[in-house]
Formats: structure tokens, sequence, C-alpha cells
């Protein structure tokens, strides 16, 4: 799996990047709001990606970070009848914390609004991720960031990792509170994370 690329920009466009890494272009479909933060033809690039793999075709989305490459991922594997082109569009129309926002408060409004979507896709959207237990309360947490210690919103980090990686929520919240037990006091949050990883092993 590949999970970043880093190397020369060849190609900077709207929806897609051009990435040379050791002599091999690589073509990278990203959000609309990546194509001015990563303009700069010649310069070295870092970019998160995921290599979606349908039938015959390989697909390389890129995102500018954790957050919104694990929101791509939980609205591939746990919405039905979103799919990638879907899921651009949503990180194209709005960013990853105010979507968070929006689907915790039910604002329909703001998520029918990005091109693409629709009335219907949008309740469906907030529907099925109200529906699966844990995510739209660790969401709402977050929303709530200046309330709460920054060690609970570590937690809540990690655990909505391994929601999009596939875990249950049950499971998630258990095994990174096993993995805080051990943790050191200024421990980040893929430290959590892998540290959780191995407890579910």
């Amino acid at each position: 799996m590949i999970t970043f690329l880093r190397g020369i920009l060849v190609e900077s466009w709207p929806h897609r990047l051009v990435i040379d890494v050791h002599g091999v272009g690589y073509e990278v479909i990203v959000p609309l709001s990546m194509g001015d933060r990563f303009s700069k033809v010649g310069s070295e690039v870092t970019v998160l990606t995921h290599l979606h793999i349908r039938e015959q075709e390989h697909t390389l989305f890129g995102f500018p970070g954790p957050d919104e490459r694990d929101l791509f991922l939980l609205l591939i594997d746990r919405v039905s009848g979103v799919g990638p082109k879907v899921a651009m569009s949503i990180l194209s129309g709005m960013s990853a914390s105010d979507f968070k926002s929006a689907v915790v408060t039910g604002n329909l409004g703001a998520i029918a609004g990005i091109k693409g979507l629709g009335k219907k896709t949008a309740e469906r959207i907030v529907l099925e991720l109200k529906d699966k237990v844990g995510v739209a309360e660790a969401w709402e947490v977050q929303t709530r960031g200046a309330e709460i210690p920054a060690e609970q919103t570590l937690r809540n980090d990690a655990v909505l990792a391994l929601i999009s990686l596939g875990y249950k929520p049950a499971d998630a919240q258990k095994a990174v509170a096993k993995a805080a037990e051990t943790a050191p006091t200024e421990a980040t949050v893929d430290l959590l994370l892998r540290s959780a990883l191995k407890a579910l092993q």
C-alpha cells in the first residue's frame, strides 16, 4: 500500500498532481483545495495517499493531511453509494472539520450544497454515519475541542482513525484505552495508533 509520496512536483492541476519519485511519475487525484497549496512546479512535496484498486483500475488519491484521508476512507467504506469520486467532491466542497460538524448537527443544507451531491445523498450520508456507533459521538467531541483535555482529543483522533480502517467502534475504543495506559506523557496520535493496532492483532 502506498501511504505517501515524496518527490518533485512535475505537474499541478486543480484536481490532479504529477509527482516524480526517483524517476517515476505518479499521477495523484486530489481535492480541489490542494491545487493552490501544491502549485509550485519543481518543488519537493510530500502528499499522503491512498491506492484505490477496483478491477483493472488502480487510482492514487492524495490528501493534504491525515484528517482528510481518514474521512475519505470512512466515506467510501461505510456509506452506501459513496465512492471515491463523491468522497473527493466532499473534500473539495468543504473542510473535514466543517463536514464533521455538519454531520453532527444534521446540517443537510451544507452537505447537499456540495457540487455533485444533492439532498438524498446528503440525507443518506448523515443517516448512515450517525448510525455508526462511536463516529458521530467522537466527532461531536471534536467540535467541542476547547472544552476537553488534549489527552482525550488524542484518544478520540486515534479511535476515529481505527474506525476508518474498519475496526468496530467498541474494539477501537478499548484498544486505544489500553494503549493510553502505557503511553508516555507526550504521546502523539501516531504513537497511540501504533500501540492500539498491536493490541488488536
